[in-house]
């Protein structure tokens, strides 16, 4: 069947900011989904909020709109833009929502839009508990016993059958929000209000808990004409539980039999077929591991989560598909854009075995509840392909950059029995490593198995990793005479001399073992941890035997029919698909020069790994934007990275996409094949950054910013050495490597001091400290977090942070954009709200900012993009941090100033001048409006996390809000956000430290002015009064109840505003009830200027909205004066 005629025009809903349950795996589908509808001749109009994303850059879509993902704006644009359809599948929950919404509010029928692919009444059946079960009874699919909930009376009944355990799982929320398991009443009602108050619908289903039973997941497309296939199964480590985004989890399933796979299948296919959906569909199972019984779990009417998973462990794209199949093509219409022989009817086949590790916020979140349950809490995830189990679990493993390269976590030999029982029982994010330390201390399959539940297959792939650690240990152990000491390998002899290599007679390494080491993919740093020799004698045995990884490609279709998109994976195996001579004319005449037989020149890109706090989607898209530059300058583009949720691992980004860890041997053995003119590690943050070293030192020439350059940046002393030299002031301090020496600077300079570690992201482990004692506490956890890294000692300065991001090509300097934090110094940087243009920076201190960029630069002599971090106090502009490459703005003020800053940095890397490009030294005249990013935390999924903000950053994302009036700019990013204020006033807490009463004064007015009554804590209520705010005093929690935490919970609250207190015991109270607000969705503040931000934007709604395209605004305001000059 030919594309609908009367689908000319397309309205795309993206799913806004990163947040833990809807991450990147969503700008993948939407970008490939938009380029899809493209290429069928549609016209797309795009709304999304997240500026981070390949998806909204203005050449994804014909007209792209970064707003408020609500109804109030998703009207505005479709009244503006008459589209003839809506596809809202391919914004996760948050796109499904914002489309019911819409179809709710008589929108749709209003303008004559379509709802395409997934029908209004599927969504309602797949999301509505209550119409779900009622389906799945229609078609005889089987259902666990549950009860539909929507009032708290209603779950008080539940309560009194006394049937436990159960699980309580909302409706139209996302990555379990608001879900969780109760074995007591107590559990129950806490969970289930907790629900009702979080979903859309206020409603929760309370269900027959399957604990301990195999969780399946089919991923299934179907056309308008009713043809459906089976795209991918995958098959959870963890059994019933776990939420699937916190489960490892591989593909294709292990342990099924056959009659287990086609059962399961067939019911995914049927119930695909119920709902009437077009286009992708995840459907999740339990199966009996005793027997053939199953339960229909859930079922998502919409591209997933894992179906980001499946389209890369299969090579199938499934949201390119999908949005084929919503404008009316069939599957046997549509080309396989991988195999290019063959069409998307056709089921994709797996010969290797596909690993996905969540990657969790944990070490952010110290103190969260580290039980994973069905409420999901890892921010992102790492893929691994190999042709074992086991050889893909430990590529997963060393993928997730926790400092841990195999089975064995840093801390692991030190749990009690009683820890390493409790740890196998109670599902939690170090588990498998515990598993492992329980086999290296005897515990059988069959203990183990009984304490998890997991299946015994994977415990015995498990167990043969830790014997085959044994075997080695003992060898190295037994030939380590050859180094000099018995059962010390690779120390010095006995007369104290170097230790000698390895006999050639008798390695350390038997070289049988050590292949088949090599093949299970235990990587040189372990192995070496494991012989007790250093990684470059191992390195050296390896070579010397001929030990090395092939290339396999992925392809579809497990090698039935040619591939014609290079995609590849490592394996210790003989047969390479990587074509060795691919640099010959003869044999790439594709890949030549025009006009010349010369091969086309190559650059690596190293991408960023898994999406964690501190580094998220802004480092793909850089790197996606590198690669495509590179294309563009002729040069063939390589991608290494492991992230399958992301666009840079998309099939078509790169010439050359290899999924695989980032570490030194990893993106080594790449390069030993690839021969690139040289690597690009500026673009996938602190990850691409710390290979610089190892590359540098391996002899590989690194694009850009020489490794000196970079090193120069990253250690402290040489770069305050810089700084002193170009007279440059930064906050008085130094970097230290003890606690003594961290004592004395501090009394020094005197407290508060503000503390960190070096070569660290996201601000990990940065704290402010007011005393030596807390500066002692810090000392012990700051060097456990970064052990070989000094620690940086600095006066806090209580001003202004302003932040730039330069392009440099050693002789002009471009700056683009300044940005200026609502927030003062103190939040982290991604978790302040930040503005562009500045609005209340000095002119003088611009000038200090500019001048000591272009000097800064010039010094070190960058080649490419550098971030630069002031605080301005007493109109002084001191540099607080410089980052020697890409940082999280870049997406950001790429797309408000016009200037396509990773192309532009890109082209300079590979020789073109700024001159070259059109640009020249100095700021980039600022636009005509004002761009507003805004902070997005992930707070209600991670359990005793407290939400006050500091130096080390919480953020799990960030929106846009941009205008051409600032309070208007500010409110769009603050409704964007998240933030829910009734316009109409209600009850304000406030609970306010001393030291901020005063400035508290005219905020909480203006507050008083829009309506809102004031209730606060004894002394905030009685300063409020005494300065003519009437304010009712409420208890605080230690006082007795009724108090401030009772009056959160009670739901009459509309806002909590709370300052950070140094009175431990008020802080404690403090902490308890902003935790509370997050849990029942009341807007928690903790600063003051983003209340005062707030306020002002309270203010503008009255004014009415605007709505524009990015492009509209940017042309809308065409920068005046010459470009590159300082204004």
């Amino acid at each position: 069947m030919p594309k609908k005629a009367e689908i000319k025009k397309v309205m795309v809903i993206g799913s806004g900011p990163i947040v833990i349950g809807q991450a990147a795996e969503f700008d993948y589908a939407g970008t490939q989904a938009c380029r899809a509808l493209r290429e069928e001749g549609v016209a797309v109009v795009l709304v999304n909020s997240n500026p981070a994303t390949i998806m909204t850059d203005t050449d994804i879509a014909d007209r792209v709109y970064i707003e408020p993902l609500t109804v109030e704006y998703a009207r505005r644009i479709i009244e503006r833009e008459r589209p003839d359809g809506l596809l809202p599948t391919l914004g996760g929950q948050t796109g499904l929502n914002l489309a019911t919404e819409i179809a709710n509010h008589g929108i749709l029928e209003e303008f004559g839009v379509q709802l395409l692919g997934t029908p209004l009444h599927a969504i309602r059946e797949a999301e509505d508990r209550e119409e779900f079960r009622a389906l799945m009874h229609r078609i005889g699919e089987p259902v666990p016993e549950s009860w539909i909930v929507e009032t708290e009376e209603q779950l008080e009944e539940v309560a009194r059958q006394g049937i436990y355990p159960l699980i309580v799982r909302p409706a139209y929320t996302l990555g379990g929000t608001g879900g969780g398991f109760a074995h007591t009443r107590e559990e129950l009602m806490e969970i289930g209000s907790r629900g009702l108050k979080l979903s859309m619908r206020h409603q929760v289903m309370v269900e027959r808990c399957l604990l301990g039973w195999k969780e399946i997941e089919y991923e299934v497309m179907r056309d308008g004409a009713g043809n459906c296939i089976t795209i991918c199964n995958m098959e959870n480590f963890d059994p019933m539980g776990v939420h699937t985004g916190d489960s490892i989890v591989v593909a294709p399933s292990q342990t099924l039999s056959d009659k287990e796979y086609q059962m399961l299948r067939s019911a995914s296919l049927k119930i695909i077929r119920a709902l009437g959906i077009e286009g992708g569909c995840n459907v999740q199972l339990a199966l009996d591991p005793h027997s053939s019984q199953y339960y229909v779990i859930e079922v998502n009417p919409r591209v997933s989560r894992s179906s980001a998973l499946a389209s890369k462990a299969t090579g199938y794209p499934i949201a390119r598909v999908a949005a084929k199949i919503a404008v009316g093509l069939h599957l046997d219409e549509i080309p396989n854009a991988v195999t290019k022989k063959t069409l998307a009817c056709f089921e994709p086949a797996l010969d290797y075995v596909v690993v996905k590790i969540p990657r969790w916020p944990f070490d952010k979140f110290v103190t969260a509840d580290h039980t994973i349950t069905t409420q999901m809490k890892a921010t992102g995830e790492v893929m691994a392909i190999d042709r074992t189990f086991e050889a893909a679990l430990l590529k997963a493993v060393r993928s997730l950059e926790t400092g841990t390269y195999g089975l064995r976590s840093k801390n692991s030999h030190q749990l009690t029995e009683m820890q390493i029982k409790e740890g196998i029982r109670v599902p939690n994010h170090e588990r498998l490593f515990i598993i492992a330390e329980a086999f290296r201390r005897g515990y059988t399959v069959e203990e183990i198995a009984q304490l998890s539940n997991i299946d015994r297959w994977f415990l015995r792939k498990i167990e043969g990793l830790v014997k085959l650690e044994q075997e080695i240990s003992v060898a190295a152990s037994r030939n380590s005479w050859d180094y000099g000491t018995p059962g010390k390998a690779g120390q010095s002899g006995a007369a104290g001399g170097p230790a000698s290599p390895c006999s050639p007679s008798r390695p350390l390494i038997p070289t049988d073992l050590l292949q088949r080491a090599k093949q299970m993919r235990l990587p040189d740093r372990y192995l070496a941890e494991i012989a007790g020799v250093g990684e470059e004698e191992i390195r050296r045995l390896r070579q010397e035997a001929g030990i090395e990884p092939v290339y396999k490609m992925v392809d579809t279709c497990a090698a039935e029919f040619e591939a014609e998109t290079p995609y590849f994976y490592s394996a210790m195996e003989r047969e390479s698909e990587f074509l060795e001579g691919s640099r010959s004319p003869e044999t790439d005449t594709e890949n030549l020069e025009p006009g010349t037989l010369k091969p086309r020149k190559r650059a690596i890109v190293i991408g960023s790994g898994p999406i964690r706090i501190g580094q998220g989607i802004e480092f793909d898209y850089c790197s996606v934007h590198s690669a495509w530059a590179l294309r563009e300058a002729g040069y063939e583009s390589v991608i290494i990275n492991n992230n399958p949720e992301t666009v840079s691992t998309d099939f078509d980004t790169s010439d050359r996409l290899y999924f695989e860890p980032l570490t030194a041997e990893d993106v080594l053995e790449i390069i030993k094949r690839e021969e690139p003119e040289g690597v690009i590690v500026q673009f996938g943050g602190q990850t691409a950054i710390n290979l610089a070293e190892p590359l540098h030192k391996a002899g590989v020439r690194i694009l850009g910013s020489s490794f000196d350059s970079i090193d120069q940046a990253e250690d402290r002393n040489r770069f305050e050495r810089l700084l002193n030299e170009l007279n440059i002031p930064k906050p008085p301090g130094r970097a230290v490597t003890s606690v003594d020496a961290a004592l004395q600077v501090a009394r020094e300079i005197g407290f508060p001091v503000l503390v960190r570690p070096s070569y660290v992201l996201g601000g990990r482990a940065m704290e402010i400290v007011n005393s030596e004692e807390e500066l002692l506490s810090y000392m012990t956890y700051a060097v456990d977090v970064s052990p070989k890294a000094p620690i940086l000692v600095d006066k806090y300065l209580l001003g202004k942070e302003v932040e730039v991001d330069l392009i440099s090509d050693g002789v002009d300097v471009l700056i683009p954009g300044i940005m200026e934090h609502i927030e003062r110094a103190g939040v982290h940087s991604g978790d302040s709200m930040a503005v562009y243009p500045p609005q209340s920076i000095a002119p003088e201190v611009i000038d200090q900012v500019v001048s000591h960029a272009i000097a800064l630069s010039r010094a070190l002599e960058v080649r490419g993009l550098m971030n630069i971090q002031y605080v301005v106090e007493n109109g002084v502009a001191y540099i607080l941090e410089v980052n020697p490459r890409a940082s999280r703005t870049i997406p950001y003020l790429s797309k408000i100033t016009g200037v396509p800053m990773v192309r532009v940095a890109t082209n300079v890397m590979i020789g073109k001048t700024l001159a070259e490009q059109g640009y020249s030294t100095g700021l980039w005249p600022a636009r005509n409006l004002v761009a507003v990013k805004a902070p997005v935390f992930s707070f209600a999924k991670l359990h005793r996390v407290d939400i006050g903000l500091g130096p080390e950053m919480k953020s799990t994302g960030e929106i846009l809000g941009i205008d051409t009036d600032f309070s208007r700019a500010l409110y769009k990013a603050m409704i964007a956000s998240g933030i829910a204020v009734p316009t109409e006033g209600g009850t304000l807490l406030a609970t306010i430290a001393d030291r901020d009463k005063e400035e508290a004064l005219p905020i909480l007015q203006g507050f008083v002015d829009f309506g809102f009554r004031i209730v606060a804590t004894a002394g905030t209520a009685r300063f409020l009064k005494e300065h003519g705010i009437n304010a009712t005093a409420v208890r605080k929690i230690q006082e007795g109840s009724p108090n401030m935490l009772d009056l959160v919970r009670s739901g009459e609250v509309a806002l909590l505003i709370n300052t950070l207190s140094n009175n431990k015991v008020s802080e404690l109270d403090a902490s308890k009830t902003r935790r509370a607000s997050v849990e029942l969705g009341v807007p928690c503040l903790t600063s003051l200027d983003t209340a005062r931000a707030l306020l002002m934007a309270l203010r503008s709604q009255r004014e009415g909205l605007q709505c524009l395209t990015i492009d509209e605004y940017v042309a809308a305001s065409p920068p005046a004066g010459k470009p590159g000059v300082v204004q």
